[in-house]
Parts: C-alpha cells; structure tokens; sequence
C-alpha cells in the first residue's frame, strides 16, 4: 500500500472543498484564493489542537525553572533526568507532544495537496485563471515567473512562525527551528507554487496566532521559594511553638537562678 494509496480520501475531500471554492463551485474564488481559503479552512478545524499547543508551551514556560534544576541535577545521569522529568510533566500535567500537534495534523493535508495539484487537470480547465495577484500560476513550480519572491516571503514566514513556536525550546533547538527554512528551501522550490502558497498562508496564521497569544494570555510565572538574609524578617510561628517555647523558657528560669546562687556561694566562700 503506497503513501498516496493511503492519503486518497482526505485527497478527495480537499478536491472537493477546492473546487467548492474554486470559480466553478459555489463560492466562486479565483483558484489561488481558493487555496487560501482552503488552508485558512484547514487552520480553523485545527483550532482546538492550537489551543492545546498554547496551554503546552504556557506550561514549559511557567515551570522552565523548575526544569533548568532538574537538568542540572540529573546532567550526568540521562536515565534518571528522564524519570525525573516524566514524573515532573504528570504531576503538572505537561504534555510536551501537544506543541507538536498542529504540525503533524498539516503534513498529510500538505501531502493530500500536493496530490490534487498534480491532478489538477481533472477540475481546473485550459482557459482557467490560475494565477495569485497575477504573479504566479499555482499550478507551476515555484522556480518559474515570480515564484523565487513567493519563496522569499515563504522563508520570512517560515522564520517568524519558527520565532513563535520556538519559545520553549533550548538554545540549541531554538537555533535550529529558525535555521529550518534555510534547509527546506531546497526542497520547497521543487513542488508548486500552489503549496508554497498554502505553506504561506499557514505560516502567516501562526504568526497572527503567536501574537494574539501573547497580548491576550498573560503569562503567570511560578514564584521562587524566597532566600533568607539577615535582612529578612523572621516567619510567624505557630501558636502551639511559641506557646511550648515560651513554657520551656520559663521553666528554665528558677534553674537558671538557682545556678547563679550556687555560684555567688562558692565565690564568696573563697
């Protein structure tokens, strides 16, 4: 059983929500916008895995600190870290997997439209406009006409979407999520223009949700267990501890008198 074996039905239902929205359906958009719409579509069923993304990344983001100590505590024994931090995430309840969610939804649907490009003879006639703002057919490879500048504004996309999704992420791996579209360049100018146009579009979604997140989510910190210093003010003990402690110490008191007594007999015995 082949890859496109498999992504045949969700294929046959982008077809026909495209040509739903293409100018031979029911909504009428020109074939590029059609595109548009259709990932714009794709974005909002998502919508409750991108909210399970934010919740994930809140969390990594309040307990960063707590997980910074455990990597320093357990840094020489990788077997133990692990543990540690499985039984750290179900005590918080941290799913880290859930800020890869919306990811792995998209690629069998960036797959699926790979494929219904490629048959897009079947629904997209000879005389069809099939241009975006009248630059690029989105049946052609993103090498031809203006395609290199889609490709541009695709890498910038690409780079402030990585931006937003890497804040969770160590240094190291936050470097690599911003170097990504360096490397996948290579392989994006080979498909159509049509997908590096859907690859934009979602791009520009997670840019547009990362900062809605931000201005609208504040962030709550987990507080720092505070240092004590001479300068700190001594806690409010417990009713019972002070009042034990303050019998004990008047307990002490005729024991303490009766010591100095014995010591003034002694001194004036001498």
């Amino acid at each position: 059983m082949t890859v496109a074996s498999i992504l045949d039905p969700l294929e046959n239902i982008l077809r026909h929500v495209l040509v739903w929205l293409g100018p031979h359906g029911t909504i009428g958009l020109p074939w590029a916008w059609s595109i548009v719409a259709l990932t714009l579509i794709v974005r909002i069923i998502i919508v409750p895995l991108a909210v399970k993304q934010i919740h994930s990344m809140q969390n990594l983001q309040r307990y960063a600190p707590q997980m910074k100590e455990l990597q320093q505590k357990y840094k020489h024994d990788k077997q133990k870290l692990n543990e540690e931090l499985m039984k750290f995430y179900r005590e918080h309840k941290i799913n880290p997997a859930a800020s890869c969610l919306p990811i792995l939804v998209q690629i069998p649907v960036f797959f699926s439209l790979y494929l219904v490009l490629k048959h897009s003879s079947r629904f997209i006639g000879p005389a069809d406009n099939t241009h975006w703002l009248g630059l690029i057919s989105i049946t052609e490879k993103a090498t031809a006409g203006w395609g290199p500048l889609l490709i541009v504004v695709y890498a910038g996309s690409q780079l402030a979407s990585g931006y937003f999704m890497s804040t969770t992420m160590e240094k190291t791996q936050r470097i690599l999520m911003l170097l990504l579209p360096i490397f996948v360049v290579p392989f994006i100018v080979r498909f159509q223009t049509g997908l590096v146009l859907y690859w934009v579009t979602t791009n520009l979604w997670t840019v547009g949700q990362g900062l809605i997140t931000r201005r609208l989510v504040p962030k709550t910190p987990v507080a720092a267990p505070a240092r004590r210093s001479s300068r700190t003010p001594p806690r409010e003990e417990e009713p019972d501890r002070v009042a034990a402690k303050t019998a004990s110490a008047a307990a002490a008191q005729p024991q303490a008198a009766a010591r100095r007594v014995r010591r003034k007999k002694k001194r004036a015995r001498r």
